[in-house]
């Protein structure tokens, strides 16, 4: 149990001293960016899916 103790302090030491966290405007505008790539991203694949979906429904209406 000491070795899990030590381990938990010197992660927070490391967080605490060797970590360059970003500014809080940097913070705000990359989680911005990272939420505007996902919607796009998620967008996307909605389109491709709907589009492969409609292909496979016209496929399987023309082998009936």
């Amino acid at each position: 149990m000491a070795g899990f103790v030590n381990y938990v302090k010197e992660s927070f030491g490391e967080l605490k001293n060797n970590v360059s966290w970003p500014t809080w405007a940097e913070a705000q505008s990359l989680t911005i960016l990272v939420a505007v790539f996902s919607i796009i991203f998620s967008l996307a694949i909605w389109g491709v899916d709907t589009v492969f979906s409609k292909v496979i429904s016209f496929y399987f209406d023309l082998i009936k």
